[in-house]
């Protein structure tokens, strides 16, 4: 009963005008930058962090989420239609999503990944339902030493199940939390601000995530070869045949689970989840020789488990305040601008704001099934437009966001710097998500540990002797232990290393 009245006030704050409004906008853009590949939900999320400053928190977050989950739709119809993934993790709907296009199959393709999408989306929202009030019971027995704890887990979570290079990861989550040292420290003492006042205050979330995820993401893409075309000429019957429901539907759940799994964990997300469905597919599969040539389940699968991911991924950011993925650290840092302390707190103190945002995920599910099917043809048509026209009128934008957020022209010099040391670090193929969740779990780290520490009179055995922080720290343990296990190298980068 607790649940449907919690859904019941979600309900009545997301059917307000003005947050359909923005959740509508926010499916829109969502879709929109998942078919228009190299701009993805983490560098358009940075782009418009300083416009939700004028907007209500709810709203604000409702949009931001809608962009998340948006681009894990759009990014199937040019996979699918073009061999062009709009998305990360839509990179392996493409493998046998664009050969069933080529088989006269595009419609059946682009309905599978829909429909995947849809039910694991609305699956992924309940489980998101179900999970938060347990959660949120377990996450008010958390003082600093637990967060202390969990903030360490988040950090090393995030670098071993992060793709690529275990080293570079490392690397980054290191450049993160150096970077989220500079500032003032609790005691009023300087660091590392080298006598620039205007780094007294630390560096702004705004200025380092669009820079490194924004501008350096329009930088790389500028240099990228234009062409993009189509084999598909004519889109005929989108309706699969029962032989495909029946080998659709049991990929669809098989996605789901493993898509609502990865999503709560740190540094995994939609792009692993989508990988390691369509891995288990092929595996247990009767037909293996059809991935790679048109097999649906290829389709259903990852589709399924990029959508339950976005999805879930808000689990331990609402309940526990520790973002699992570069995008959830986005809607912390949106969270922060509008005074909203993540945690167990919202639900106490806001619960329209926090059933709001669950509610409004359902049904931007349903809007973005409008937006996909029947209006595939604009979708594609958008491919048209130069990306060196486009580019540019983003960065003015950017620019202007900037600005207005503290109306310092010192900001717009700090997203040009980051924005090289983040094409730097493409080169260089470091992955930048570890960069951003170090700089936003370090000072937050930081900070539950001293308290933890004054609070016992200084001493480190509390970590130990409390139940918490010794069960989070012995799994924190396991994971760098897991390191040394060639099996789980092996397994690391056949699953999450994307090429």
């Amino acid at each position: 009963m607790e649940l449907l009245h919690n859904l019941e006030t979600g309900f009545v704050a997301a059917l307000t005008l003005q947050n359909l409004l923005y959740c509508f906008v926010g499916c829109f853009l969502g879709t929109l930058i998942g078919v228009l590949p190299g701009l993805g939900p983490v560098a358009t999320i940075a782009m418009l962090l300083p416009v939700t400053y004028t907007l209500p928190p709810t709203a604000a977050l409702i949009m931001l989420a809608g962009i998340y989950y948006g681009a894990q739709y759009g990014g199937s119809t040019t996979a699918i239609l073009i061999n062009l993934p709009g998305e990360s993790s839509s990179v392996v709907t493409a493998i046998d999503g664009y050969q069933m296009a080529r088989n006269g199959r595009a419609g059946v393709a682009l309905f599978t990944a829909g429909a995947g999408s849809f039910v694991a989306g609305c699956i992924g929202v309940l489980i998101l339902a179900g999970f938060a009030v347990p959660l949120v019971d377990v996450a008010f027995e958390f003082g600093p030493t637990e967060y202390a704890a969990l903030m360490t887990l988040g950090l090393v979570g995030a670098t071993i199940l992060s793709s690529g290079s275990l080293l570079k990861a490392i690397g980054m989550v290191i450049i993160g939390l150096l970077l989220g040292l500079v500032g003032t420290d609790t005691n009023g003492a300087p660091r590392y601000s080298f006598g620039i006042d205007e780094l007294s205050d630390g560096i702004g979330f705004v200025a380092i995530a669009m820079g490194v995820f924004g501008v350096a993401e329009i930088i790389r893409n500028v240099e990228k070869d234009e062409s993009r075309s189509s084999s598909v000429s004519k889109i005929t019957s989108m309706w699969p045949t029962r032989a495909d429901i029946g080998r659709m539907v049991p990929a669809v759940l098989r996605g789901t689970a493993i898509g609502a799994f990865f999503g709560i964990l740190p540094g995994a997300g939609a792009a692993v989840a989508s990988f390691s469905s369509y891995a288990m597919e092929k595996k247990i599969s009767s037909r293996p020789e059809e991935f790679g040539h048109g097999a649906i389940e290829g389709v259903a699968g990852p589709e399924a488990a990029n959508n339950a991911a976005a999805q879930t991924a808000f689990i331990p950011l609402l309940t526990l305040g520790l973002p699992a993925s570069a995008t959830m650290a986005m809607m912390l840092g949106a969270m922060t601008i509008h005074d909203i302390q993540p945690g167990p707190q919202v639900m106490a103190s806001d619960p329209a704001l926090f059933w709001g945002l669950i509610v409004s995920m359902w049904i931007g599910n349903l809007i973005l099934i409008v937006l996909n099917l029947p209006m595939i043809g604009m979708w594609v048509k958008l491919l048209a437009v130069p990306y060196r026209a486009l580019y540019p009128a983003i960065l003015v934008f950017c620019s202007i966001g900037v600005y207005t957020v503290s109306n310092s022209d010192f900001d717009i010099y700090l997203v040009c710097l980051f924005g090289a040391v983040g094409y730097l670090f493409s080169k260089l193929n470091c992955e930048p998500a570890p960069l951003l969740l170090g700089f936003v779990l370090g000072p937050l780290m930081e900070e539950n540990f001293r308290r933890a520490l004054l609070l016992s009179d200084g001493d480190f055995s509390v970590f130990l002797t409390r139940p918490i922080p010794l069960v989070l720290l012995v799994i924190t343990g396991a994971l760098l232990a897991s390191i040394l296990l060639p099996a789980f190298r092996r397994t690391r980068e056949k699953a999450f290393v994307e090429n």
